[in-house]
């Protein structure tokens, strides 16, 4: 067996902590069920990133799908900031109590996972970013993974069922084996290109036996036009400066006619790796960095009992919102019965949160993967 929840058990709330069940039924036995109203935020950020990237919204709907609760949210892929309140849930709190713990971890990981993918999209910009990092984590949760590198900024993701609920094509190039069971890389190279149907990239692995120099002119050589790309995957230990090398490789292919060839660079890549990086490659593959993003570190937590504020100390009572002002960037969290106005430069201040659940009806048309990407692109790439 496979050490995982069923969508059904955790609809049934088998995966939440036991304190919830025992609240529940402490709740029920002295017949307590009072209206409540829950928001999720975070106080901080994790390595004092500016802004996150919401992300689990569309899970966080299945789960409250059909219970009798009201919910507000801002859209997933917006922008949110510490102590912006960034889901409600409204309603007997006998309905949802158990769904807590489930609720957060959906929301935690995703965002956690986008924030990172979009922090490396704003450093590779115009460069392919592919998430390899699908192999750090469980494999029942890859699909989870990469939607959410999706969404924040990658252009592609290497696992076939992942791509598959994308709605895109996985992208990857060959693995070391190939290469070490054919013991060449040209051979292996040659009998990717018989085999593999030409529509997909030609793109060869250049660091198992040789200098990655000398492997990039062997495979252009062979290959010519046919060839897209070269990779190097040189693991740090071995790869000395990588830049230098990938200037070397870079330097030997135009030298030679081959300024077509594209160089893509994987293995062990942090953030910064991307600016340093940049001006001489085409493409990164992304893998731990992104798959094992730090979770946002939200917390849900009642600020209205029967129409009455109260929260727990260190905690704003009261339901809230937040208004954002789209022409000078100006944000604020108000209380949600506040009207939208006029920003201090002339703009409109408009409400982020909307209703997405009424009873647990849906009241939105979900965004796809790739709409959500856009529009995180758009709020990036700047």
């Amino acid at each position: 067996m496979f050490h995982i929840a069923k969508e059904e058990e955790i609809l049934e709330g088998k995966t939440t902590d036991v304190y919830f069940e025992r609240a529940l039924k402490i709740l029920k036995e002295k017949k307590i069920n009072p209206y409540v109203v829950a928001e999720i935020t975070t106080k901080s950020l994790p390595k004092n990133w500016e802004f996150g990237i919401f992300a689990g919204l569309e899970e966080a709907i299945n789960l409250l799908k059909n219970l009798s609760v009201d919910v507000w949210a801002i859209e997933e892929g917006e922008i949110f900031y510490p102590e912006e309140p960034v889901l409600i849930v409204e309603g007997n709190y006998q309905d949802f109590i158990i769904y807590e713990t489930a609720l957060l971890g959906f929301l935690c990981q995703a965002s956690g996972i986008a924030t990172v993918s979009s922090r490396f999209k704003r450093k590779a910009k115009d460069k392919t970013l592919i998430s390899f990092g699908a192999r750090r984590m469980h494999p029942s949760i890859s699909p989870m993974i990469e939607r959410n590198a999706y969404i924040g900024g990658c252009d592609g993701v290497a696992t076939i069922k992942s791509a598959s609920l994308l709605g895109e094509t996985p992208m990857g190039t060959m693995p070391h084996s190939l290469i070490l069971i054919f013991n060449s890389t040209v051979l292996a190279l040659s009998a990717f290109d018989e085999v593999i149907e030409e529509s997909v990239p030609r793109i060869a692995l250049i660091d198992t036996f040789q200098d990655e120099k000398f492997e990039a002119l062997y495979v252009a050589e062979f290959l010519k036009e046919k060839l897209a790309g070269v990779r190097l995957d040189t693991p740090p230990s071995r790869r000395g400066n990588l830049k230098k090398i990938i200037e070397e490789v870079r330097w030997e292919l135009n030298l030679k006619g081959y300024k077509n060839i594209k160089i893509f660079v994987s293995g062990g890549l942090k953030e910064e790796d991307i600016d340093d990086l940049y001006p001489l490659v085409d493409g990164f593959g992304v893998g731990t960095s992104i798959s094992n993003a730090p979770v946002i570190d939200f917390a849900l937590d009642l600020v209205e009992i029967e129409g009455t504020p109260i929260s727990k100390k260190g905690k704003k009572s009261g339901k809230k919102d937040i208004l954002l002002c789209k022409k000078c960037g100006g944000r604020e969290v108000v209380l949600f019965k506040e009207e939208e106005k006029v920003c201090s430069c002339g703009g409109k201040k408009e409400k982020l949160l909307k209703k997405i659940l009424s009873k647990g009806e849906i009241l939105i048309d979900l965004p796809s993967p790739k709409e959500i990407r856009e529009k995180v692109l758009n709020k990036i790439l700047i």
